[in-house]
């Protein structure tokens, strides 16, 4: 199934996890993560707004809008229908 995030639509299979963006981002290590996977081109923003959330897929790593329980709750939702 498919999940939308802003922009982009993406496949919950691929997805590895859903990450608050306040939350994660005090970390050093998340910091680097994230400025790795900007550096490298693997950062998709889904949206202009406030971000809110990233989920790291396979591939790429979504900057979105929507806050991680609301993606989270996506995916759930699409799973249990599959």
């Amino acid at each position: 199934m498919y999940v939308l995030l802003g922009d982009s639509v993406i496949s919950d299979r691929d997805v590895v996890g859903v990450f608050d963006m306040d939350a994660t981002t005090v970390s050093v290590r998340t910091r680097d993560f994230l400025r790795r996977a900007q550096d490298g081109g693997r950062v998709v923003n889904t949206s202009y707004e406030l971000p809110k959330a990233f989920v790291v897929t396979k591939e790429k790593v979504y900057i979105t809008q929507y806050n991680a329980q609301t993606v989270s709750a996506r995916i759930e939702q699409r799973a249990s229908r599959a």
